[in-house]
């Protein structure tokens, strides 16, 4: 089922694409063709850039392995097109330092940015001014909706965090309490757990939320909430660690707790230490984000607006999908 709606989602945006490429080919139909071949010079063809054209993939928690996918996926588009692209970030999970680093690119004036917004208020303003200078901007993995940005690319989290119910309740048997570990605040993460506590609610009446978490973006410091939730709920049987760094703390915790055998896990994200540990049954799945899709049509959509070959207007959002990563099948989402 997923990947029959995966397939849908790339088709339809292919499509979109399509549509585009055969308007282009309309208008070069009806204008003067050239003379000769020594009339055609290199930089009419509208989809062949330039190296001089700079285009940025921004992030934040910038070593994760979470947006290596991503800017591959970037890369590739780059390539295509014949475009410089670069991949830059915050290293830590700081807003104003993921502000300034935004300024920062902006300030070089690229062709585009695809930016990760760790707040949506904190880069409403600095995407709004990049607006007006002429820069390109979407936003991807997470959105500032009321800025200036063209289009917004990631998974649809509330869908995800559906399909975590579902599997979480396959796990448990459709009975038991469950913990929420998660960056409480963070936009798209929320959606995600909306999701999540939604089906429970409504699909699964044995089955209940009793604890949120606050991992603040911290391996570390997850582990230690969830870890003083657990001793204090000692019948929770189920943990939706809702991004990367709460799936490794969850695991901490858990272990640590002496309760893996009773307490089923489910991630989010692909990072490695976390395959690691789905591959080593310290965590029960985690769901994996079309990462590599963010990233490609992140770069295409940015190349379309530059050189006005996009639509009068592009699509506000576009789920990019998600898988669901088991021991059966963690060896396929490993980045290389």
């Amino acid at each position: 089922m997923l990947e029959k709606m995966k397939d849908f989602i790339l088709l339809s945006i292919f499509s979109f694409f399509i549509v585009a490429l055969v308007g282009c080919s309309s208008d070069a139909s009806v204008a003067k063709q050239p003379e000769s071949a020594s009339e055609t010079t290199v930089s009419e063809a509208p989809f062949e850039g330039s190296k001089d054209e700079v285009y940025y993939v921004i992030s934040f928690l910038s070593g994760l392995d979470y947006w290596k996918s991503v800017f591959d996926g970037f890369q590739k588009a780059g390539d295509q097109f014949g475009v410089e692209t670069k991949y830059t970030g915050d290293p830590g999970y700081d807003i104003n330092q993921s502000v300034a680093v935004f300024e920062q690119v902006a300030a070089t004036k690229p062709a585009g940015i695809a930016v990760a917004a760790i707040n949506a208020d904190a880069l409403e303003g600095p995407i709004n001014r990049a607006r007006e200078q002429g820069i390109e901007v979407v936003t991807y993995d997470s959105d500032s909706p009321e800025s200036d940005r063209s289009s917004f690319l990631s998974t649809g989290n509330a869908a995800a965090g559906e399909i975590a119910a579902t599997h979480m309740a396959e796990l448990m048997d459709e009975e038991g309490e469950i913990a929420l570990l998660y960056t409480i605040g963070q936009q798209n993460v929320e959606e995600r757990i909306t999701g999540f506590v939604t089906a429970i609610e409504k699909q699964y009446p044995n089955m209940k939320v009793v604890v949120r978490a606050n991992d603040s973006g911290d391996q570390t410091e997850g582990a230690r909430a969830l870890a003083a939730e657990l001793q204090a709920n000692p019948n929770i049987k189920g943990v939706f660690a809702a991004n990367g760094v709460a799936g490794l703390g969850a695991a901490t915790a858990v272990r640590e707790a002496g309760k893996r055998d009773q307490i089923k896990i489910i991630g989010f994200d692909t990072d490695s230490a976390l395959l690691d540990m789905v591959s080593e049954g310290e965590v029960d799945a985690t769901i994996a984000q079309g990462t590599e899709n963010m990233g490609y049509w992140s770069m295409a959509f940015l190349y379309h607006l530059k050189h006005d070959l996009a639509p009068e207007s592009l699509p506000g959002f576009v789920d990019t999908g998600v898988n669901i990563v088991t021991k059966e099948n963690v060896e396929e989402f490993y980045v290389e």
